[in-house]
């Protein structure tokens, strides 16, 4: 297995990527290709033992920086590290590819651009998903970003693509599928979330549980989570805004006296294992579910574990042959008939 990592993503890049992937190739065994600018890649290589590892670079002189308009990047940038990593996977030099850069980048290099991968035939529009840690494990939330006003057919699609991901390579058994919605009943919502909730009750092979409110989200009411968008990124980025203020109210009033001085040592353990769980570095990354090919996009502010663990996900998504078994659930959905025009990141 081969997995080309974008050595210039992150935000302190490629000091973190690659430190990540010397890390991936010996605790998974597998072919890291790292695709950047040679001379920096191979600079900080050097600062590790690789004896034995496999890895590589391939270079690409370009890179798309994270302020940078997505689909305009790609296009003017056809040489950088996203474009051309996304090209190895397209012409069957490698089998995933990792990014921790610009998510619109990532979306428009797979969708559009010289390298792109394109859709799975069928698929309107591929989403942008995370997982989410709730009260009994993880939750899968789509889409969090690349579809900011959903048509009901893609929100049906979301829900498909989003159970054979938790299925497959989660795990998860017979995964339970809600649409996040203002209302547990089914007349709750927009109109497209209210059609797509009477489309999913006609799918016998999905279990669709109805809609969830965002209460309900983080306790685990549902393995898979499907929102527009916008909905979907602002529900993600409140969620990171809540655990990081209850880890610092947490640190700030446990310090407040000697008495809850001493209960938190006594504490410790069971506070790192909450800080934990809630660290977004033991997730490394989620899929870019719907594109013909395994994209795995981590968080910008990566460091060398959450890059590791990103790899991770990409070799576990290979292994779990998600694209082929995404095109056999699609089959047969309502709005898969026939793809509309290709789709790109939107502008």
């Amino acid at each position: 297995m081969r997995i080309v990592l974008d050595a210039m993503g992150s935000d302190h890049a490629p000091a973190v990527d690659v430190e990540g992937a010397v890390r991936a190739a010996r605790r998974f065994g597998q072919e890291i290709i790292l695709v950047g600018r040679q001379a920096e890649v191979e600079a900080e290589l050097a600062k590790h033992d690789t004896s034995d590892l496999a890895l590589s670079v391939v270079h690409a002189e370009q890179v798309i920086e994270m302020g940078e308009h997505p689909s305009l990047a790609v296009r003017n940038k056809p040489i950088s590290s996203m474009v051309v990593g996304m090209g190895l996977v397209r012409e069957g030099q490698a089998d995933a590819f990792v990014s921790a850069g610009n998510s619109g980048g990532t979306l428009a290099a797979a969708v559009t651009g010289a390298g792109r991968l394109g859709r799975i035939r069928g698929i309107r529009r591929p989403a942008l998903s995370t997982i989410m840690p709730t009260v009994s494990g993880t939750a899968l939330l789509l889409d969090i970003g690349a579809n900011t006003d959903c048509r009901p057919e893609w929100l049906v699609q979301f829900a498909v693509m989003g159970s054979v991901y938790a299925e497959r390579v989660r795990g998860v058994a017979e995964p339970r599928v809600a649409l996040l919605s203002n209302g547990e009943e089914d007349t709750k919502g927009s109109a497209a979330v209210q059609e797509a909730h009477q489309a999913l009750r006609q799918l016998p092979a999905l279990r669709f549980i109805g809609n969830v409110e965002g209460k309900d989200l983080l306790m685990g009411a549902a393995d898979v989570v499907v929102a527009d968008g916008f909905v979907g990124n602002v529900v993600i980025k409140t969620a990171e805004g809540v655990a990081s203020m209850l880890l610092q109210l947490l640190r700030t009033n446990i310090k407040a006296t000697p008495i809850t001085s001493v209960g938190g040592l006594l504490a410790k353990p069971a506070f790192r294992r909450v800080a934990k769980v809630l660290d977004y570095r033991e997730y490394g990354g989620a899929p870019l579910l719907g594109v013909n090919g395994v994209v795995i996009i981590a968080h910008g502010r990566s460091d060398p574990l959450a890059i590791e663990n990103a790899i991770g996900v990409a070799v576990d998504a290979v292994a779990s042959r998600v694209v082929e078994r995404i095109r056999e659930g699609i089959e047969g959905v309502p709005g898969a008939e026939e793809p509309e025009g290709e789709a790109g990141a939107e502008d």
